[in-house]
Order: structure tokens, then C-alpha cells, then sequence
């Protein structure tokens, strides 16, 4: 059984040192989800310029449908400076006043929406009232029973208690890391502030939430879930960074089929941190992802 999968938010050109290479959380786990076997359809904005067609051309050959790729004529697409430490982690400067600021309610996307049996989006995207206000609707409109999967993705100043809190209230299942809990918990006031009491805030956000499902990811020492009162620890394995980008997208796109296949919460912490390891080994946020991982997921029993 396939599963219609969408992604809401930024697409953008991201300004390594080594060239520009396409980004965008949303844009990057529509990418892994697509390549990991499911159909999807991501809903995004670009201007009327090189970059948008650059996109678009792109989307096409790495088979991402573009019908819900809407382009404007009067603001340009996106890009965000990265900066790599050492040890290959990401530092973002992102241009504002931009196409991904103004994604509309059209028949396409509100189609493409009412359609879906997961839905993912971030907190980033809803740095500006128009694009806050489709994405917010476009939520609210899926069926009631879809996966609506709030990847956080806190990026500077781009975020409010506002947005996170309509987010989390329109989420069924919450993504974020090792970075984000911290200021997450500082912003929501959650019980506990260390490292041992991860776990109590985490079950606190799935309680206060009503999320069916909260995943952390702790890069090298790998992923938390909570599901229904159960958890799943998975540490990671050694791998050789090139850059992170793009990896807890990976892993996003996988935990969403894994959560539609319904397999058993274990594996799908493996698959997921297999998946997001080997991103990590490659340059760029949507590298060509090995045909065996695909097979894992369509491999998986649906029930």
C-alpha cells in the first residue's frame, strides 16, 4: 500500500564554500521520503528568477512532482549562507523578504493536503504571517487520522512562543534534537533542565500535546522515542562526517514511513538512524540514498 506523504515550508539554495547545494528542512525530507518509496508532493514557493527554475528542474529530475510549487513574481527565491565547523555541524544565515515567505492556500495544495496520510512541517517557515497562516491551514485540513509531524527546526531568531505553541497544539508527532530541546524547554517552561531528566520532558510534551509520538535525535549518540508510554533508545555508530545537513531530515522521512508502516517502534529507531548516518557520510542535505534502504520500508508489513 503506498501512502501520500507531504511536506509544507522553505526550499532553498544553501551557500557552501564547495558550491550551492539545494535545502530547506521540508524540501530535504520530501527529497528522503520520496527516496525512500513513498509518493509525495511538497508545497513550497519560489521566485520568478534562476534559482526557482533551477528548483523546479531539479524536483523534476529527482521525480518530485512541481504542481504544488508556486512561483512568485515579485520576491526571490531563497538562500541561507552555511558555515561548517570542524566536525562538519551546520551554521545558517537565512536571507528573509523571500518567495517561502508567501506560500498560498491554492486548490493544489489544499488538494494535495486533504489527501494526505502524513504531513510534515516546521517552525521556521512560519517566520512570516502569510506562509504561517497556509501552513497552519493546510495542517488543520489533512484527514483526521494523518500523521502531522512538527519537525521544529528552530533557526536563529525565526520562532515565537506563539508559533511553537498553535504547532505543537496542530501535531500529533514532534521531531527535534539535542540543540532544540533545551531552548524548547527554556520557551515552554517544562519540568527539568538537565540531561538526565530528558526523558520527563520529553513525556511532558507528549502529555501536555496529546502527541502520539516524540523522537529525539542526539547526533553521534543517536535517537530517543517515546510512543504511548513506551521508549526506544538507539544509539548511534561511528561514521565518518562529511557535513550534517540534510541528516535529521533523513531521519524524519524515515520515521514517517516507519510510523505508516506500522513497525515495531525498535526497528524504526534503527532504520532511522541507518538512514541519517549515511547522510551524514555525504555532501549536502539530499545525496542519492542506497536502493536497499527503500527496501527495508517496502519490505515492512503494512497493517
Amino acid at each position: 500500500m503506498d501512502f501520500n506523504v507531504v511536506g509544507v515550508g522553505e526550499v532553498l539554495w544553501d551557500l557552501l564554500l564547495t558550491g550551492e547545494q539545494l535545502g530547506g528542512a521540508p524540501a530535504n525530507f520530501a527529497y528522503h521520503a520520496h527516496a525512500l518509496g513513498a509518493p509525495v508532493k511538497f508545497i513550497t514557493r519560489v521566485g520568478k528568477d534562476d534559482h526557482g527554475r533551477e528548483i523546479i528542474r531539479r524536483f523534476r529530475e529527482m521525480g518530485l512532482p512541481d504542481t504544488t510549487v508556486q512561483v512568485d513574481e515579485s520576491v526571490p527565491t531563497g538562500t541561507a549562507k552555511v558555515a561548517l565547523s570542524g566536525n562538519g555541524l551546520a551554521q545558517f544565515t537565512i536571507q528573509e523578504n523571500v518567495a517561502w515567505d508567501h506560500i498560498a492556500v491554492t486548490p493544489e495544495a489544499l488538494a494535495a493536503a486533504r489527501a494526505a496520510d502524513a504531513i510534515c512541517f516546521g517552525s521556521l517557515a512560519q517566520r512570516c504571517q502569510p506562509s504561517r497562516n497556509t501552513i497552519q491551514q493546510l495542517v488543520a485540513a489533512t484527514p483526521a487520522d494523518a500523521l502531522r509531524v512538527f519537525d521544529i527546526n528552530l533557526r536563529q531568531q525565526f520562532y515565537s512562543l506563539g508559533v511553537i505553541e498553535e504547532s505543537l497544539r496542530l501535531a500529533n508527532v514532534l521531531k527535534l534534537n539535542d540543540d532544540e530541546l533545551p531552548a524548547l524547554s527554556k520557551i515552554l517552561s517544562l519540568p527539568g533542565s538537565t540531561e538526565h531528566q530528558v526523558e520527563r520532558q520529553l513525556e511532558c510534551l507528549a502529555q501536555t500535546y496529546s502527541l502520539r509520538l516524540v523522537a529525539l535525535t542526539r547526533g553521534a549518540k543517536g535517537s530517543l522515542l517515546y510512543q504511548d508510554g513506551r521508549w526506544s533508545d538507539c544509539p548511534s555508530r561511528p561514521v565518518k562526517v562529511v557535513d550534517t545537513v540534510g541528516a535529521g531530515d533523513s531521519f524524519t522521512a524515515a520515521l514517517v514511513l516507519g510510523l505508516l508502516r506500522k513497525m515495531d517502534l525498535d526497528e524504526i529507531n534503527t532504520l532511522t538512524n541507518e538512514v541519517a548516518r549515511y547522510v551524514c557520510s555525504c555532501a549536502g542535505g539530499a545525496p542519492s540514498l542506497p536502493v536497499e534502504f527503500a527496501r527495508k520500508f517496502s519490505l515492512a508489513p503494512a497493517q
